[in-house]
This record gives structure tokens, sequence and C-alpha cells, in this order.
């Protein structure tokens, strides 16, 4: 079936009819694991991978608003999916970041004309990738681990370490470039079907210009922007994580959970204390939608400021950003686990699959401790401290 891509701009509608289709084979594919081969080709059909790429350079020029809400609309069903889309928005704009105005107008018009798919292999904390002089060129050897999207994809933003200088750069090349071992190595209990495992690099041509960072990192407030970006792209694949639990809870209840023998009730749908439940789930969420919808707001405008952003800019955005982290995944992990209180044990069985919400939320809010994220607001909070810059705040 080819889908049909609207002219308008109602690019959330045309998410949500995609994110009706990989539902239809979602708990399948978690099974399976592996590339999602099928739902990677309807993205690049759909015309979304150019969403936040400038219209000027052949994008669609949308906002991260409604980059982050998609992502968001695609974690209700499929959080596996939710993640190699939104990684690669955040992979696209890396050019933008952190090289020169050249290098910016390049890649975005290349992957908007090409339709690339991008991933990710920037991982800072891992530090194995070495890149080495060699004539006029360089090579670059090692492994980078959490590879997320990396199989089917068409160009990786890659974090090394200069042999000679011992300097943290950035490079960008194409997944197929000779001496590119990407490994089926991802065997973990959620986020099944991202391929983030690892790439070897086996003495890969680098030429100069694919080697970024005109800009001495850190220099310029924007230059962190991406930190928060990813930040606020997790919380809101995991707030879509919650938001497709209870829905899906929802739907069960209704259809099939009986009502507990001394409840008096009728049905599951008037038993008191799954009512209750669901009143306190309902409340929980819509706390935790409203900080990410306002951290989205400061995002996008700390974007729209780019060069101009200022340092107590960036600050206030990254404390809204972690805030709304903090709850999402407080909250997603109490629903994705409290479901099963107002479905029953039938819910359990393996053909519904309801654990995925709970399996896909637990590993993706390991990327980073949540209690540094708190320590941050805190000291914010406390001392009026914002949070120092980085790769991961």
């Amino acid at each position: 079936m080819q889908l049909q891509v609207k002219e308008s701009s109602d690019y959330i509608a045309l998410a949500q009819s995609l994110a009706e289709e990989f539902a239809q084979t979602a708990i399948a594919r978690d099974t399976e694991a592996g590339t999602p081969k099928q739902e990677r080709d309807r993205l690049r059909q759909s015309n979304l991978l150019k969403l936040i790429i400038p219209k000027e350079y052949g994008g669609l020029g949308e906002t991260w608003i409604t980059a982050l809400q998609i992502t968001r609309e695609f974690a209700k069903v499929d959080s596996s999916i939710a993640h190699i889309f939104s990684y690669h928005h955040l992979g696209a704009v890396v050019p933008h970041i952190f090289g020169s105005p050249e290098q910016k107008q390049r890649y975005y018009t290349q992957t908007a004309r090409n339709n690339w798919f991008w991933c990710n292999a920037l991982n800072p904390l891992d530090r194995r990738a070495t890149l080495t002089p060699e004539g006029d060129y360089f090579r670059l050897d090692g492994i980078k681990s959490f590879c997320s999207g990396s199989k089917d994809s068409d160009f990786i933003p890659i974090t090394a370490t200069d042999r000679d200088t011992n300097e943290f750069t950035i490079l960008v090349i194409p997944t197929q470039r000779e001496g590119v071992n990407i490994q089926s190595d991802w065997d973990n209990m959620g986020q099944r079907q991202t391929d983030s495992g690892s790439i070897i690099f086996d003495h890969v041509l680098v030429h100069p210009d694919e080697i970024l960072g005109s800009r001495e990192l850190n220099s310029q407030p924007f230059v962190t922007i991406r930190a928060c970006l990813t930040q606020l792209n997790f919380t809101n694949i995991y707030l879509g994580i919650a938001q497709g639990a209870l829905a899906a809870a929802k739907q069960y209840t209704r259809t099939t959970t009986k009502p507990w023998l001394t409840s008096g009730a009728e049905s599951a749908t008037q038993d008191p204390y799954i009512l209750q439940h669901y009143g306190s789930m309902w409340v929980d969420l819509q706390a935790a939608t409203c900080l990410t919808d306002k951290a989205g707001e400061l995002l996008q405008a700390a974007w729209d400021r780019q060069w101009e952003l200022t340092a107590a800019q960036r600050g206030e955005c990254a404390v809204a950003i972690a805030t709304a982290k903090v709850a999402a995944t407080k909250v997603g992990l109490e629903i994705a686990n409290r479901i099963f209180e107002v479905m029953g044990a039938r819910a359990t069985s393996n053909q519904y699959s309801f654990d995925r919400y709970w399996r896909n939320l637990r590993t993706f809010t390991l990327h980073d401790p949540v209690d540094y994220k708190l320590r941050d607001i805190g000291n914010w909070v406390l001392n009026d401290e914002l949070p120092q810059p980085s790769f991961y705040s």
C-alpha cells in the first residue's frame, strides 16, 4: 500500500495514520526484534524525514514542537519506531549545530534531495573510536556503542578522539562506506527494533570536509543545544509510551476485564477501585504532559534564537526539560506497571504483550540516571545555579 503524502501541513494527522498502520504489527515485531525495514520505508515515503529541514534547503520547515508531537504519536503504539524516527532528526541537525555554514547547507540540502535517513553514533561516553591523519585525509578506527537506527540508515554522525591531539571530534560519513561494519548485537528486553547495538569502524576513510566543529565546542550556548533536543526527545517518547499504555488498558478494561466479586458492580467500568486507579493515572499523566509541552515551547524558542541564544535562556530551557523528563519517567513507569491492576490477571497473557510498555520504558529511561536531573533541578531551586551545559544536560 502506497502512502498518500498530503500537500497540506497536517503532518500530525499523517503521522497518526502511519501510527495506526504500525500498531497492526507492533506486537509481532517486538517479538521478532531486528530491523523494521518496512516501517522505515514507510517513513521515507511519507516525506516526514524532511520535517525539520528549513524550506530554503528543500525541507518542510516544521518546528521541533511538531516533530516531537509526531514522535509522541509513534511512541504510543511503537516506541522503537519513535526512537529511530526522532534520532533521524537529531542526526540531521548535527552539521547545523556543530559544522560550518557551508556544511549546514550541504547536508541539509542533500538530505532533503536524497531523502537520507540518519542514525546515531555520537555517544560521547564511548571513546573507543579514534581519528588518525593520513596524508590529506583521515582514518577512523574503533567501536561505538548504542548506535540507534544504524541498520538501513544512510548517514552516521560520530564522535571520535583525534590520536594526535586527543581532541574530541565530530564527523559525519555515509553508512555504506567501506570499513563501516554494523553489528547485530542489540538484544535487550526493550526498544527491540532500534538496532541500538555497536558499529565497528575498520580503517574508514574520512574526508576533511566530513569533519565538523569549525566552532569551538561550548564556546556559544547554541552549540550545546543538541543535549536539550535529545533530552526532550527522550521525554516525549517516555510520555508517548505512557499514553499508549493507558489507552491500551482502557480498551482492555472496557471489553474484557471483569469486576471484582465483592465490588457490587455489574461491569469493570463501574468497579470503584478501577475507576479510582484510572482517575489517579489520568491526573498524573496530564501533569507530565503539561510540563513536556511547556518544555517544548521553550526549546523551540531557544532553537529560533540560534547563535543569539544566551546562557541564561539555554539554562532555563534545560531546567524545564529536566523537570518534564523526571515527571515523564516517574509517571510512565508507574502507569506501565499499574495498568495490570485495572486489567486483571488475564491481561498478563503473552498474546497481548502489555508488558512491552514497561520493558520499552524501563530500557530507555536507563539512558542516563534521572537522579542527576533531580540534582540539577535541586541546585537551581535552592542555589539559583543553572545546569552546566554538556552532551547530556
